[in-house]
């Protein structure tokens, strides 16, 4: 399995940065680490997140990361990261 970023998963990451470092650039930076680093466990247990069967029949699947959510999509052997946000915003 090779991990894909979609552009709009890597402005999410940018946002949420921008958003948290206002505040605290070590914590920013952090958070964006540890959701930069997270589809690297999808590599072996690709199935791990909840499947969200709204979008069949694509497989998209969601995994809690902390306090966000990650959305992703599984297409043969590509893992794409389609969207990043926090729990509590609204969406």
């Amino acid at each position: 399995m090779t991990i894909k970023w979609t552009s709009k998963a890597l402005s999410d990451l940018v946002r949420l940065y921008e958003f948290l470092s206002v505040k605290d650039k070590l914590a920013a930076a952090r958070i964006v680490q540890l959701l930069s680093s997270a589809p690297d466990r999808l590599m072996d247990q690709a199935r791990i997140g909840e499947k969200l069967e709204e979008f069949d029949p694509r497989e998209v699947r969601r995994i809690v990361v902390g306090r966000y959510e990650m959305r992703y999509e599984i297409q043969e052997s590509v893992i794409s990261v389609l969207r990043i946000w926090h729990t509590r915003e609204d969406r």
